[in-house]
């Protein structure tokens, strides 16, 4: 496994956004600990591959997309968010499916993996616990100097979890402890406020 500590200076993150459903959303996010730059970010939908084989078609499809961005990308870690405990049985089932063959992708490839909860992720990159899906798009465009509005929003939110980690691991490198959500709100913005970057988005495959 990788060590949490960014190469020459630098720390780069695979955010992954898992869906029971719609599109897994993914991002790819290096930071100096000064600015901040997008490399790769989009969603993969998988409707079309379920309907043309079975789940296991959609999951297949999840993990290779995950493997071809860990062997392109090499980040020294990636973040994903953990499943919400008010779902109902049958979608969170399908969710920790998605989540199983993606942590498999980083386990097979030696990367290290980090889960937050959904809360956490909102608290650290809106302010607020409970932000919605415009919101949170609004503040990742805003965090990382983009031109536009990250599409689609399971795209943004998964550059929203790549961003929670970078906040995470600044305090805990700094500090030693994980800060509360509140506190990690600021340190995002002082850690990640950036100029605006070139992005490669790819939102579908």
């Amino acid at each position: 496994m990788s060590e949490n500590k960014p190469r020459d200076g630098v720390l780069r993150v695979l955010g992954v956004d898992p869906a029971a459903a719609g599109p897994t959303g993914y991002g790819v996010v290096e930071s100096d600990g000064r600015s901040c730059r997008i490399l790769r970010y989009g969603a993969l939908k998988v409707a079309d591959k379920i309907r043309e084989g079975s789940a296991g078609a959609g999951l297949e499809a999840v993990h290779t997309l995950i493997c071809e961005l860990l062997r392109e990308f090499a980040p020294h870690c990636l973040a994903v968010e953990s499943i919400f405990s008010a779902l109902n049985v049958r979608t969170a089932l399908r969710l920790a499916e998605v989540r199983g063959v993606v942590l498999l992708a980083a386990a097979q490839h030696g990367v290290e993996v980090h889960s937050y909860a959904p809360r956490l992720i909102k608290a650290s990159v809106a302010g607020y616990g409970h932000a919605d899906k415009r919101q949170m798009q609004m503040m990742v465009r805003s965090l990382l100097g983009m031109a536009e509005v990250p599409e689609p929003a399971d795209a943004a939110d998964a550059l929203a979890v790549a961003l929670c980690h970078m906040q995470q691991a600044q305090f805990q490198r700094r500090f030693g402890l994980a800060p509360e959500p509140r506190k990690a709100a600021r340190g995002v913005s002082a850690a990640v406020r950036t100029r605006p970057a070139r992005a490669e988005a790819q939102p579908g495959r």
